[in-house]
């Protein structure tokens, strides 16, 4: 019989102590409750981050898993991103060259087109139409 791989000592520590909060009935809601208000305020600032350049995909995914700590569902969702996320990445560390340059430059388009996007709507600032402007003056 083989035996399973020992967790790490840190994520032993933090399962005990998630145990002992969740044996006090009080602890147990204050728990959810925490966990709730935390996941949500992290998911929530992911998703204001989305159309711009940065980690706004990343901390969805991280609320997800403060929530997955109490929640089975978000559990489930969870490890239905990471699969679909590596299977994603390993289809396109298959494809050629070729095939990763274009689906990289039509990310790069889209996030361009969202930076630009929000930048003309939100702030009124339009990007392309100032570089249109400084081209045809200089």
């Amino acid at each position: 019989m083989q035996e399973r791989p020992r967790r790490p000592r840190w994520r032993e520590r933090i399962s005990l102590t998630l145990d002992l909060i969740r044996a006090n009935p009080t602890g147990r809601i204050a728990l959810k409750i925490f966990i709730a208000i935390a996941g949500a305020l992290v998911v929530t600032i992911g998703i204001a981050l989305i159309p711009l350049p940065g980690p706004g995909w990343l901390l969805v995914i991280a609320g997800l898993g403060i929530w997955a700590v109490e929640y089975h569902w978000a559990r489930r969702l969870l490890g239905f991103t990471r699969r679909h996320v590596h299977g994603w990445t390993r289809w396109v560390t298959r494809q050629s060259l070729l095939v990763r340059i274009v689906l990289g430059s039509v990310g790069l388009v889209f996030v361009a087109t969202v930076v630009w996007l929000s930048l003309k709507y939100s702030l009124g600032i339009d990007v392309v139409a100032e570089a249109m402007h400084y081209l045809a003056t200089h």
